[in-house]
């Protein structure tokens, strides 16, 4: 019971941190400002770590996946509900073996990352997700804005926590 007071305390300490961030992507006219990022170092970093997450999905390359995802993962999704590792290793199983193809792109411009004192990074933007059908071209998917959490621990990084939401589905 305590654990889940904790993990539940901390999630919504990281929701709060978010709204509060995506408020500030607005200046007092409405219109959308740009992000600048508080360590370049940091961003750089998550950046990367990003795309090496995305370049495994892409490729179906689920023994980096399982390196770049906390064995405590919780994976909140607007649509699927809460999930953890084992949930999503699984489902990542499934959609390697499957003929239908998907692939992720980060929306360019979207990409934020800022600090978490003594844990790590949020990193948060919006992707886009294509499928392939067998025998079929490319077509976007979904598009939806993505929240990770990223816990620096031993000198590595991985996703602790992950919100998905806002999804547009267009297929």
């Amino acid at each position: 019971m305590k654990k889940n007071r904790k993990s539940s305390f901390v999630c919504l300490k990281i929701v709060s941190v978010f709204f509060v961030s995506t408020v500030s992507l607005f200046n007092s006219n409405g219109q959308e400002r740009n992000h600048f990022p508080d360590s370049i170092t940091l961003y750089k970093t998550i950046s990367h770590l990003d795309s090496v997450l995305f370049n495994a999905f892409n490729t179906r390359n689920l023994d980096t996946i399982k390196s770049l995802f906390s064995k405590e993962l919780e994976f909140y999704h607007d649509l699927g509900g809460l999930t953890d590792y084992n949930q999503n290793m699984d489902s990542f199983k499934k959609t390697f073996v499957s003929d239908r193809k998907l692939r992720r792109e980060l929306v360019p411009g979207s990409l934020e990352v800022y600090p978490v004192k003594d844990y790590g990074a949020v990193e948060i933007g919006i992707h886009r997700f294509y499928s392939t059908e067998k025998g079929h071209k490319e077509q976007l998917s979904s598009e939806a804005r993505f929240f990770h959490l990223w816990q620096r621990k031993d000198g590595k990084w991985k996703i602790s926590r992950i919100i998905s939401f806002g999804h547009s589905e267009y297929l």
